[in-house]
């Protein structure tokens, strides 16, 4: 049967690669569109049905993420309610650093994330790419250090400025971890990778391009390197870094074929900025799905003119809320749909 046929590593073959498509720079026939929130704490559904231990409801979000790549480094975590991840025991003195677990063993203290790669990805039978992702080193050490969120950073901040040399070991170690772990999930069946670098605002300029855009840099060199060498095809790459709208021209040379946008960055002039060398991702307002049906197609319609029909993949600006309701994701998604094959025959 055509829902069998398997592709080359065993698995179902993909029948929709427009997005991956999109993602390389390649024309497509119209714009591919996702959302970013992980299912448990979005979906109604999910959210009465599954148990809050369920590998699924703390697994998609970015700050998900996070959690379980510090936990493999032998970090406490505790999912708190409402909040998300929470460290009991954050990192406090230079000395903390020495507890942390070698990071070529967190590959191997993942292997569940791995085995639900592989599930997810059969259970998809090809219907749509699976997006790999991880959380990037300055995002992964504020959690370290703030013990959770923090609506400043002064923690994770007062070590940059206080121990720069501790803050850099801390970074290399994360990087470390992280390329492994990459890499991991394309031989589990990724077939795109996503770089959550969720707290890019905190930084400012000299900070950002001191202590986040090396190691940025350094996870795209280092797993796209380990791929090869671990003779599995080359993945599109997406670097999200949530209000560092200062760095877009580093970002797009970091390495990545993907540039995602939040809402707070102009289209138009995003593509100014980064000139045809990547594809752009983003980014309307999450908030904009509280709007009518109709002012959504509006909105929508507004972006896609902005950003131009090719090298673009449409999203939110950040992740889905809890309360929004699914009809008008739903909307979101057959606006840009609907708009893009238009788009293409003007």
């Amino acid at each position: 049967m055509e829902a069998n046929r398997l592709g080359p590593q065993g698995f179902p073959e993909l029948k929709n690669d427009t997005f991956l498509r999109a993602a390389w720079g390649e024309d497509t026939d119209y714009t591919p569109v996702w959302c970013m929130r992980q299912a448990g704490r979005y979906l109604p559904e999910f959210r009465e049905t599954r148990a809050a231990q369920d590998f699924f409801s703390t697994c998609r979000s970015p700050e998900a993420c996070c959690e379980l790549t510090l936990q493999a480094l032998g970090m406490e975590v505790t999912m708190v309610p409402g909040k998300g991840p929470s460290f009991p025991e954050p990192l406090r003195e230079e000395q903390d650093l020495e507890h942390l677990r070698d990071p070529a063993t967190v590959a191997s203290e993942l292997g569940y994330v791995f085995q639900a790669i592989t599930l997810t990805r059969q259970q998809l039978a090809g219907r749509v790419p699976l997006i790999g992702f991880a959380g990037a080193p300055w995002t992964l050490m504020t959690y370290m250090v703030e013990g959770g969120s923090s609506s400043t950073m002064a923690q994770a901040k007062r070590w940059l400025y206080q121990r720069p040399q501790a803050s850099h070991q801390l970074l290399r170690t994360l990087t470390d971890a992280l390329v492994p772990y990459l890499v991991g999930q394309v031989a589990a069946g990724a077939q795109a990778l996503q770089l959550f670098e969720s707290h890019a605002g905190h930084l400012g300029p000299q900070l950002f391009s001191k202590f986040a855009l090396p190691y940025i840099r350094d996870v795209a060199k280092r797993v796209k390197a380990g791929l090869q060498e671990s003779g599995l095809a080359p993945v599109p790459m997406i670097i999200f870094a949530k209000d560092g709208h200062f760095a877009l021209e580093e970002l797009a040379q970091a390495g990545y074929e993907v540039v995602g946008l939040d809402w707070t960055v102009a289209p138009e002039k995003a593509r100014e900025r980064v000139g045809k060398t990547v594809a752009l991702q983003g980014n309307l307002d999450p908030c904009a799905l509280y709007a009518s049906e109709e002012e959504i197609g509006r909105l929508v319609r507004q972006m896609l003119d902005d950003f131009g029909p090719q090298r673009y993949i449409a999203n939110l600006g950040h992740g889905l809320y809890p309360d929004m309701d699914p009809e008008h994701v739903g909307a979101f998604v057959d606006a840009v749909h609907r708009h893009s094959r238009l788009l293409r025959q003007n």
